[in-house]
């Protein structure tokens, strides 16, 4: 399977080409950790022939290519910029500090880190830079799992919740609680079928957008659903409340939902008619996703009475809400800034360990001007709590404040290979 890309030799063009990658990564079943570790060997590679390929403001194309040959993944770069085998390049001696050291070659020195095997070829007047990576698929078999295991509580969200409530809030199987009282089939069954109809209706119309991870979700939660009515059939209201069951639903299918999107993936259902009217009707996906959910909701009406109508529109309108919440303080970065004696493991870590940048500082202190470097690194949470715990091991006297950071624009590293 291979996915291929052209962008310009411009520097706006890397959001085109990340979100290429993210596409790409779901459809070729590469798992998060992966493709993290992708998307910056990727920023460096590009972004350097970007800004030294090319002299002057000479415009041309960077071809990308993505094939996956059973357990390993290639990545081809190719461009017609000046010839330069960057896999010459001496690696950079990292244990001199940053002002002893020379400038430029950390960036190749990353990408043979991180990725398996690189190569280069000058071939009819261009450069093609080749990189592999082997799949670890242990690392997909922790994917699924943690997929599998949010499918499972978006199923028991709509089992559990959902069902007993008789409301209709934004989903295909709000849909199938609606359908199931003109179609004699159990709700597992008539969101399977919903979820095939619309991913075949996907891709006929939007092609293979649809990765493995959304037709493996799109299959689970029905089978999910199934399990459910095999093993509680006849399911009543946990709390006699048809307003507590629309709360607690929205609360649990919340948590399964930011988890998937978190991981890069769906549930399918409305997401599938989100993507099919943003491509034919030029809606942005989440008035597309808004718009379809409220539908849904509205479906209500067919069978239920108006508070049922009710509960499942504002149902929609507040597990919006509550699922931005649950995904934007997922989302949320630290800025950590360190004064330390042990600068340069510290430094070393954060670049070589968690494949991070950092920027420092030179400081002074207000009671006796004493001088220190001070380090600041932005990073996410898994990535705090491991640099946490190096930083109580190496230097637990260090000097350490925090901050969150709601978002961050930036431009990739440039320094040459």
């Amino acid at each position: 399977m291979q996915k291929t890309l052209r962008i310009k030799n411009d520097i706006h063009e890397l959001s085109m080409m990340n979100q290429f990658l993210e596409e790409a990564g779901e459809e070729l079943g590469l798992s998060t950790a992966f493709m993290m570790s992708l998307n910056l060997v990727m920023e460096e590679a590009v972004s350097n022939i970007i800004f030294y390929a090319y002299k002057g403001d000479v415009e041309d194309a960077v071809d990308i290519s993505l094939v996956r040959e059973g357990g390993e993944l290639i990545v081809t770069l190719i461009d017609h910029g000046i010839a330069f085998d960057p896999t010459l390049r001496k690696d950079p001696d990292i244990t001199l500090s940053a002002e002893d050291r020379p400038i430029g070659g950390l960036g190749i020195f990353l990408i043979k880190k991180i990725m398996d095997e690189v190569s280069y070829q000058r071939v009819d007047e261009r450069n093609v830079f080749i990189m592999k990576k082997k799949i670890n698929y242990a690392g997909i078999l922790k994917e699924t799992g943690i997929l599998t295991v949010a499918v499972a509580i978006i199923a028991a969200a709509v089992y559990f919740f959902l069902v007993p409530s008789h409301a209709s809030v934004s989903s295909i199987s709000g849909l199938g609680i609606v359908l199931a009282n003109f179609i004699p089939l159990p709700l597992s069954v008539i969101t399977m079928i919903l979820n095939v109809v619309l991913l075949l209706i996907g891709f006929v119309t939007c092609g293979r957008e649809f990765g493995v991870k959304t037709v493996y979700t799109s299959v689970m939660l029905p089978v999910f659903l199934g399990l459910f009515e095999i093993l509680f059939p006849n399911f009543g209201s946990l709390t006699d409340s048809q307003e507590l069951d629309v709360l607690c639903y929205i609360l649990v299918v919340s948590v399964g939902l930011s988890i998937l999107f978190n991981r890069n993936a769906s549930s399918g259902g409305l997401d599938i008619v989100a993507k099919i009217m943003n491509k034919y009707l030029h809606m942005e996906l989440g008035k597309a996703m808004s718009l379809s959910g409220m539908c849904v909701a509205l479906s209500a009406a067919l069978v239920y009475d108006k508070k049922t109508v009710v509960l499942s529109i504002l149902g929609t309108y507040f597990n919006g809400i509550i699922l931005d919440h649950f995904i934007f303080n997922n989302n949320i970065k630290r800025r950590v800034c360190i004064i330390t004696k042990k600068e340069e493991e510290l430094r070393q870590f954060i670049t070589r360990d968690l494949h991070s940048g950092a920027t420092i500082y030179e400081a002074t202190g207000a009671y006796h001007f004493e001088k220190h470097n001070e380090i600041i690194t932005i990073v996410d949470k898994s990535e705090y709590q491991k640099l946490m715990k190096f930083i109580n091991e190496l230097d637990p006297k260090a000097f350490i404040t925090v901050y969150n950071v709601s978002s961050m624009k930036y431009q990739p590293k440039i320094g040459a290979f």
